[in-house]
């Protein structure tokens, strides 16, 4: 059976079809849909063909088409990066991903690298569990399961507890937009997508994807510290760094205008 990909995934393009401008394709984090690119995709329509989508088990996207196998890890979410790539016949894709996706776009351009031109890397992990003496992403594996069974056992107090961290302190609204997104997610899902990002450890396929990066560290992330976002700029070649006054870990909706500013610049000086 076909599978019906720009359906499955919710994909949405930005411009005139058919364009010949490069596309640009933005990814969503953990336990969010497109919409968080909303207030920084629209900027780039102009200049780019502009691709969202959300991952299976997010947002618009069809619930009927989740297999827990294929999402048990970050390999099945890069799956759906390149079914969509393959799908629109993307090439020179400027890939745009937050958070997890950050790494999961490591992933499919380290698959498939003749489709990449550029990575742009908003708070990125390759991993998030501290793993001494050489590597600190921010978690204990105690807190973590903590996290994992906390989801499972109660999604809301889950999502109270998760999304101010994730917003930081200064951004109450965006709070309150993550914590009602967060639970708005099939809770079974929801859990099972923690654990494929949480638990991964992609600190050795930062080197494999020789693909041109951006990697846009927040300050006062307490999601993905800034040693994190050093450690990932130095184990990929030819890697940019850039540190963003914006704090918490969802920079596109807290300060979306330095987030916009931010990847401009970048494209512009390549």
């Amino acid at each position: 059976m076909t599978v019906d990909v720009l359906t499955r995934n919710n994909v949405r393009a930005l411009g005139a079809p058919g364009t010949s401008a490069p596309p640009m394709l933005f990814a969503h984090g953990f336990g969010c849909d497109q919409r968080v690119w909303r207030h920084v995709a629209p900027a780039f329509a102009d200049d780019y063909r502009v691709v969202l989508f959300d991952y299976v088990g997010a947002g618009g996207s069809d619930l009927g088409a989740y297999d827990a196998a294929r999402y048990g890890s970050l390999d099945g979410y890069a799956r759906d990066l390149l079914d969509v790539v393959e799908a629109l016949d993307l090439r020179d894709v400027v890939f745009v991903g937050h958070s997890v996706s950050a790494m999961i776009g490591v992933l499919a351009a380290a698959r498939v690298p003749e489709r990449f031109a550029r990575l742009v890397l908003v708070a990125p992990s390759p991993c998030y569990r501290n793993e001494p003496p050489d590597y600190r992403g921010g978690f204990e594996r105690d807190e973590l399961d903590g996290l994992l069974e906390l989801v499972e056992r109660d999604r809301d107090g889950f999502a109270r507890h998760l999304a101010p961290a994730v917003a930081g302190a200064a951004a109450p609204n965006v709070a309150r937009e993550l914590e009602a997104s967060f639970c708005s997610t099939d809770p079974w899902i929801l859990r099972r997508f923690a654990e494929a990002t949480f638990l991964s450890d992609n600190r050795a396929d930062l080197a494999r994807a020789r693909v041109p990066a951006l990697v846009l560290q927040c300050t006062d992330d307490v999601i993905a510290p800034e040693s994190v976002g050093a450690y990932v700029h130095r184990h990929m070649p030819g890697s940019r760094y850039h540190r963003l006054r914006a704090t918490g870990h969802a920079p596109q909706l807290s300060h979306p205008g330095e987030t916009t500013a931010a990847i401009r610049a970048y494209l512009a000086d390549v």
